[in-house]
């Protein structure tokens, strides 16, 4: 398993391991050995800083489509629906 070679070398992980432990999806093993990576090796201390700055950048990123899309969709749905709807 690839996490019996991490437990002994901290530098070894990588970054999708450090998400899973920010995303809580690492098993108690595993993450018992990254919070014990962690506190030997300042960088990847740094690299998990850098992760969770992204997420939190992410976090505040909203998209939403433009208000002239979505009136041109409202336009187009209101121009081509029928007459009347009963018949």
């Amino acid at each position: 398993m690839f996490w019996l070679n991490k437990i002994a070398m901290a530098s070894v992980y990588t970054p999708e391991d450090l998400l899973l432990y920010l995303y809580k999806e690492t098993t108690p093993e595993q993450t018992a050995a990254i919070e014990k990576a962690l506190s030997e090796d300042w960088t990847l201390r740094e690299k998990l800083e850098v992760l969770k700055a992204a997420g939190n950048r992410l976090e505040k990123f909203s998209i939403a489509p433009r208000t002239e899309s979505v009136l041109n969709i409202l336009h187009y749905a209101a121009k081509s629906q029928p007459a009347n709807p009963l018949n």
